[in-house]
């Protein structure tokens, strides 16, 4: 009989991303680098943060533009993802089967919903919010109270990072690669774009370094779960350009 072929490496990392979520929620809680982080980002004399979050500029190259162009990418995989066989097979370069456009439309549609729902309901405030920084609340962690007497009247909806969870969505691009350097540059994609979406968001006091690690690794962990439902990660699974119902039927096992 021939061995059962190795899984792909994205498949065998599902439980040590869950165990990495859990090791940062507990070192962040334990230690004060987010504070740290921010003091480095925020100028005390002059009481200013180091990126002008009104700044037209910045802005428009890490908040407003990096949001459209994700959108709008979405949108096109989608018309692909609906669109008949042809429209796909022009793209031979990746593996468009209506499988892996699943599992990256499922990502990008799925991971700023569910980072958003934990934003309604964490009760955390981003770093300007907070009186260390000239807020008017007081700092927590994730699993602290409020002290008594000093709750804020209004929620706060600071954890996780909810800007850069389109970014970080984007690791799903690795689904489309049909070669190991093919899903490696997949990978880099969304971790570069929602790291730097992330970065830009702390530099102007929007998020701690927390929140936006904790969103990058929900992202992973989500689209590897996409993997498993759709099926697009059974070892033997071939990456080709059509869809799964016009893949050729495999001869039986040995």
């Amino acid at each position: 009989m021939k061995p059962a072929p190795r899984r792909p490496w994205p498949d065998r990392m599902l439980w040590p991303a869950l165990a990495l979520l859990v090791f940062v929620i507990l070192f962040f809680e334990l230690t004060e680098v987010d504070l740290w982080v921010q003091d480095h980002c925020y100028d005390f004399a002059r009481q200013v943060w180091i990126v002008d979050g009104n700044a037209p500029l910045p802005r428009l190259f890490f908040y407003t533009g990096p949001k459209a162009l994700i959108i709008s990418f979405g949108v096109g995989l989608i018309v692909l993802l609906c669109g008949p066989e042809r429209w796909r097979a022009r793209f031979s370069g990746v593996a468009l089967t209506r499988r892996n456009l699943g599992v990256v439309v499922a990502t990008l549609a799925t991971v700023p919903v569910l980072i958003g729902a934990g934003k309604a309901t964490t009760n955390i405030f981003c770093p300007s919010e907070i009186r260390r920084y000239g807020g008017d609340v007081p700092y927590i962690r994730l699993c602290e109270p409020y002290p008594e007497g000093d709750r804020p009247e209004r929620r706060g909806r600071g954890f996780p990072a909810g800007h850069a969870s389109g970014g970080f969505a984007l690791v799903a691009l690795l689904q489309l690669a049909r070669t190991q350097r093919g899903r490696f540059i997949g990978a880099a994609i969304g971790l570069g774009v929602g790291g730097l979406m992330a970065v830009y968001q702390t530099l102007k006091g929007a998020h701690y370094l927390s929140h936006s690690l904790v969103t990058m690794l929900v992202a992973w962990i989500f689209f590897l779960l996409w993997r498993r439902l759709l099926g697009a990660s059974r070892p033997g699974a071939r990456s080709a350009p059509v869809d799964a119902a016009e893949e050729p039927q495999r001869q039986p096992e040995e």
